[in-house]
């Protein structure tokens, strides 16, 4: 029997994230609150594939449509998420489902399809571009999710203590535009100019005025040195945004900054906290990860190229990047600012 595939809207659809929490393996990235932040920030637009059966998500595979002068016209599952796996139900059949995916892509002129996650359905296919992913299991008491740490780890934590650092966990618009101002400074350090301010204010709106995250943030002798964005939903928490003032990473306030979460997270019950994805040649930031008792996957991206039918091999220019970042990191954060409210729609 052909399923019965619609293309929904989630921002439309009644009850979403309801449906979305009711089935195994969904994560934030599949709610509705981060689709309409993708929506407004980036004007990209939901083509959610679903099959649902009596009430109940049976299959989804989302992907937000992005049209651009620059990187063409394609299906994204999803911008800017770390992973987005597909949810499909035992007995469906995911590679039907995504037949008529790329029918769809092809007859609205799609260049690719990238899908990031779904591992299990293209064990045999060579993924587009891989990462790490570092998950901590909250369902231990505090004490001894602390004992799980890595030596150094501990240490970092009660050295960031010891030196007077302090932490607030805020849902404040204040608090945003305070860690905003901070990464615009971390992302210049990087190579790389910073997400654009509205992008931050959708994810205010949306999600931290929403009870669906929040900021931490820390400071030392009342100046902000360190700050991270967390999310939320079902029992699910990660790590999303990370700044700090590298003229003060001798004080550690990036541990403090994790641990505050950590623990707010674990007292509230939440089961799993996502450190996010990490390149692989981060192999520094690996390292931190991993420090924290964490279980360490891999996540695969896959390209398919439509006009081709062919999947594309590991993207060569993944890891080339460095002429774009010693550019970038000569510019003032002004002009950087501008760059990123520029060029951010179109990379998706």
């Amino acid at each position: 029997m052909k399923l019965n595939i619609n293309i929904t809207d989630p921002l439309s659809f009644p009850g979403w994230d309801s449906l979305i929490l009711s089935c195994p393996g969904y994560s934030f990235f599949h709610s509705s609150a981060w689709a309409r932040v993708l929506c407004e920030s980036y004007d990209y637009t939901p083509n959610y594939f679903t099959v649902v059966d009596q009430d109940e998500l049976a299959a989804l595979v989302p992907f937000m449509e992005i049209r651009s002068m620059l990187t063409g016209r394609r299906g994204v599952s999803l911008p800017f998420s770390d992973s987005c796996n597909p949810i499909i139900k035992e007995g469906i059949s995911f590679h039907e489902l995504f037949d008529q995916v790329v029918a769809h892509g092809k007859k609205y002129k799609w260049d690719s399809l990238e899908l990031r996650g779904g591992e299990k359905y293209f064990y045999n296919i060579t993924p587009s571009a891989y990462y790490f992913r570092h998950t901590l299991n909250l369902s231990q008491d505090e004490e001894q999710i602390f004992k799980g740490f890595r030596d150094s780890t501990r240490r970092n934590i009660k050295k960031a203590i010891s030196e007077g650092v302090n932490v607030q966990r805020s849902n404040s618009f204040e608090s945003v535009k305070a860690f905003y101002q901070l990464n615009c400074i971390t992302r210049k350090e990087h190579g790389l100019p910073p997400q654009p301010v509205y992008f931050f204010e959708k994810i205010y709106t949306h999600i931290i005025s929403k009870d669906h995250g929040f900021v931490v943030l820390a400071s030392n002798k009342k100046k902000i040195i360190a700050g991270s964005i967390f999310i939320h939903a079902g029992d699910q928490a990660m790590y999303k945004y990370g700044a700090s003032d590298k003229k003060f990473q001798h004080l550690r306030a990036n541990n403090l900054v994790m641990w505050e979460a950590v623990k707010w997270y674990g007292k509230a019950g939440y089961r799993n906290f996502c450190f996010g994805r990490t390149e692989p040649e981060n192999q520094g930031l690996r390292q931190f990860k991993n420090g924290w008792g964490t279980r360490e996957d891999i996540i695969k991206y896959y390209t398919y190229d439509l006009k081709n039918d062919t999947f594309k091999d590991k993207d060569k220019g993944q890891n080339n990047h460095m002429f774009y970042n010693k550019v970038f990191k000569r510019c003032p954060v002004s002009a950087l600012r501008i760059v990123g409210s520029l060029l951010y729609r179109h990379i998706g």
